[in-house]
């Protein structure tokens, strides 16, 4: 008998567990066989993932956040960082997810991080990876064998990640550009595309013409992680003219795709910036939408213009939601927390986040060197990566371990090395 609970209804049980965080939750399996059963049977997984990840009172708000601390060498490091949301001016704690030796090595960086997906992560870089941090999970992915078409190579990719829940897989799709070998020149507009699954551990090619709505181009990685109704997204344009380099020659769009159809989709757009050399734009999740944010290049005072998809799938249902600011000392979108909070990059290269109705700025203590910062939410999950069909080097265990470089300066990080 554990405290009478052994003769509760499963179902009151089960409502009970799923408000416990993952680290207790793996605890309490050792209780008693029915604990077990709970929770690992894989719905409870689900509805854990969907319960405690929702709940309104939350003891710590948590991030997510890869960046390179060191003015040399590319070791990233993987930070979970968590505080009190009642508090504002109290302390951030820092804790490093340490990955296996192999792994951990100025040779293995990664520069983008995408999630969270129930609750499950992809590390774009060297090498690709999945990892559910709450259960420790670390799995490398397979290099790709497949070549780009004949006469052409590859010279820059751009990832995407998400999850099919029709058949209960996560996937990579990845996107190549092409070059002429002969003439050692792009192909403008044109791209190859590869689909990764954690189901068969394999990557494929996606090779029906009709899949890629080509031509366009993408303005690079989104900053933001932002999947919707099962849908990847990236910053792209299309051009108008020969003349690439004029910026009234170009249309501003979006490439959306869809994990469970697979196959992608334009989304267009009304013009909601006039200069790229003088606008950023990025894009970010709404609740069941996308948006974008739009803030000028210059300047410590910016002000962002928020624009959002009414209905996802109406092209013409834009519309400029709100502005935010002026914001002081703000220099690049890095996260969007929520609907209202965004995560900066600052001038000194400083993790920030502003909560545009507070309009109050938190120092979140860590820095990240040549553009490496990255955030994402942290969110805790049952959710398991085996599959059974990977080999053994490629799924690994890992450790969080105290970050020994919280709230350093230049100088103290010049003497730690």
């Amino acid at each position: 008998m554990v405290g009478g609970l052994d003769v509760l209804p499963r179902e009151l049980v089960s409502k009970i567990l799923s408000r416990l965080p993952v680290k207790l939750l793996l605890r309490c399996k050792c209780v008693c066989k029915s604990w077990f059963d709970i929770i690992t049977d894989p719905h409870f997984a689900t509805n854990h993932y969907v319960v405690y990840n929702n709940m309104e009172e939350v003891e710590e708000e948590e991030l997510l956040v890869i960046r390179r601390p060191f003015l040399s060498g590319l070791k990233t490091y993987i930070s979970l960082l968590s505080w009190d949301p009642k508090e504002p001016k109290g302390s951030v704690s820092s804790e490093i997810l340490n990955p296996p030796y192999d792994y951990d090595s100025d040779h293995k960086y990664w520069t983008e991080i995408m999630g969270p997906c129930n609750g499950i992560y992809f590390l774009e870089g060297n090498p690709n990876v999945m990892m559910n941090p709450s259960l420790r999970e670390f799995k490398a992915l397979p290099e790709s064998q497949f070549t780009t078409p004949r006469g052409t190579y590859s010279f820059t990719d751009y990832s995407g990640f998400g999850f099919d829940p029709k058949t209960n897989d996560f996937k990579v799709v990845v996107i190549k550009d092409l070059w002429l070998k002969e003439t050692d020149e792009r192909k403008p507009g044109y791209w190859t595309a590869e689909l990764f699954s954690l189901n068969s551990n394999s990557w494929r090619k996606l090779e029906d013409d009709a899949v890629l709505p080509l031509p366009f181009e993408i303005w690079g990685s989104s900053r933001v992680y932002t999947y919707v109704n099962h849908c990847c997204h990236w910053w792209s344009y299309v051009s108008n003219s020969v003349d690439r380099r004029k910026m009234q020659s170009t249309r501003d769009l979006v490439l959306a795709f869809n994990h469970v159809n697979e196959c992608f989709r334009k989304i267009e757009l009304p013009r909601i910036r006039y200069s790229r050399e003088e606008e950023f734009a990025t894009l970010v999740p709404f609740e069941g939408t996308i948006g974008v944010i739009v803030y000028p290049v210059r300047g410590t005072e910016k002000v962002l213009d928020v624009w959002v998809m009414k209905d996802y799938w109406n092209d013409e249902s834009w519309v400029k939601l709100y502005s935010v600011g002026p914001v002081m000392v703000v220099y690049k979108l890095v996260g969007f927390y929520g609907s209202d909070r965004f995560l900066w990059k600052d001038s000194n290269e400083r993790l920030v986040m502003y909560g545009s109705e507070s309009k109050k700025m938190r120092d979140l203590e860590v820095y990240g060197k040549y553009d490496s910062l990255r955030a994402a939410r942290y969110t805790q999950s049952l959710v398991s990566l085996h599959r059974g069909n990977e080999f053994p080097h490629q799924f690994v265990s890992c450790c969080l371990v105290p970050d020994p470089l919280l709230n350093q300066t230049d100088t103290d990080l010049i003497s730690f090395l």
